[in-house]
């Protein structure tokens, strides 16, 4: 059974869906996940403290997904073939989920919350009851993005990766960067796959 706080971001998430953030108002939010409108102010303090929760859980499930491919999780199993995982991966979450595709890029949209990316934003705790409202932190810049999942590849893979083949590294980030160009100019997320084999090659 979900936290109230996860009903909340599903329940923020799916009126993102049918209508512009800032059509979104908290009440209706509140009544989607069956919680009182008090307790949703409870966890969130507001509508931007909501907006960056959402974004970050969203941030956070592509990097969770980016680690099952890498090991393995998705049905590839050489290394090279489990960083094509990732790479499509990259290119499906942000596809399919916009506020994947904003963190991913910077690019973000009236329809979407404004994203907030400095630590002098984030409101400040007064109370113990507000420490559920507080920030989950910063969003991650696009690069830090893309950074962080290049460092989750090349810690899954450092044990596997072929000796004698390009620096581990260097194939990870060559691969983020790869998968990001595919989000900034679409293309079906298959053909990340064969061109991160032929890369690789």
């Amino acid at each position: 059974m979900p936290t109230a706080r996860e009903s909340l971001l599903d329940a923020a998430f799916a009126a993102l869906e049918g209508r512009p953030w800032p059509r979104v108002k908290m009440a209706e939010v509140a009544a989607a996940a069956g919680v009182s409108r008090q307790t949703l102010y409870n966890q969130f303090g507001s509508k931007e403290g909501l907006a960056r929760a959402l974004v970050r859980r969203e941030a956070d499930a592509y990097l969770s997904g980016v680690e099952r491919a890498l090991s393995g999780a998705s049905g590839a199993a050489g290394p090279r073939e489990r960083l094509a995982a990732a790479a499509v991966w990259t290119v499906r979450s942000a596809t399919e989920n916009p506020l994947v595709r904003a963190v991913l890029t910077g690019c973000w949209n009236e329809r979407l919350p404004t994203p907030v990316t400095s630590v002098t934003s984030v409101t400040p705790v007064t109370s113990v009851t507000s420490v559920r409202t507080a920030s989950p932190g910063p969003l991650p810049a696009p690069g830090e993005l893309l950074g962080q999942a290049r460092d989750r590849a090349v810690r899954l893979l450092a044990g596997d990766w072929p000796p004698g083949a390009v620096e581990l590294p260097l194939a990870c980030e060559a691969v983020a960067r790869l998968a990001l160009s595919y989000v900034v100019a679409p293309a079906p997320a298959a053909d990340v796959a064969r061109m991160v084999r032929t890369v690789l090659a």
